[in-house]
């Protein structure tokens, strides 16, 4: 299958990707991109899901080519473990950066690419316009919606949802309290703030 990419921003070349990989038990999903960073985002995400890649560069463009099982048996004795992850994220704003049109795009792009990295944190605590995309962006709402299926813990903090009127309209999570904010920074190993 040959997944033509060019022309498009990160991270639609690796969800692309990524809905093509989930439709075969086996086989090659061959990606081309129009520029190497693109094809090296398409290289990790390979790498993180344990698949085969190889990237070759041809004329403008580059071929990300990802093989989805044929699996190696490891030595004797040897199990595959998954490092041990955990991550406490703390989301304080509804856009990244000052432009709220494009800071709403980065934001959705953001939580695209944790999902098709499967780079997810144990919580998730949305505090301040946080809690907008726990609410009313329908966008975020649905891929949140999927986080929390894969058990990632999400919290909306209660006085941020009353403060923008929006405590009715709860979509996905769990109202939150100061007290899972503080205790999630003490309990996890590592803390991320955005906004």
């Amino acid at each position: 299958m040959v997944i033509d990419a060019r022309g498009m921003d990160c991270p639609k070349p690796v969800t692309m990707a990524e809905d093509a990989l989930s439709r075969i038990n086996e086989g090659i999903v061959e990606i081309l991109v129009d520029n190497e960073g693109s094809a090296k985002n398409l290289t990790k995400f390979a790498k993180t899901n344990a698949f085969s890649s190889e990237t070759v560069q041809e004329d403008n463009h580059w071929r990300v080519k990802i093989v989805k099982g044929y699996p190696c048996e490891l030595p004797d004795g040897e199990e595959h473990k998954e490092p041990e992850k955990d991550l406490f994220l703390v989301v304080a704003t509804d856009t990244m950066g000052k432009d709220e049109e494009l800071g709403r795009v980065l934001m959705k792009g953001f939580f695209e690419t944790m999902k098709a990295y499967k780079e997810l944190p144990n919580t998730i605590f949305f505090v301040n316009a946080g809690v907008k995309l726990t609410t009313v962006n329908e966008e975020t709402v649905s891929i949140l919606k999927e986080f929390d299926a894969m058990g990632v813990l999400i919290f909306s903090c209660g006085t941020c949802l009353k403060y923008f009127d929006l405590e009715s309209q709860l979509r996905v999570g769990h109202r939150g309290a100061t007290t899972n904010l503080v205790e999630g920074m003490k309990d996890s190993q590592k803390t991320v703030w955005i906004g």
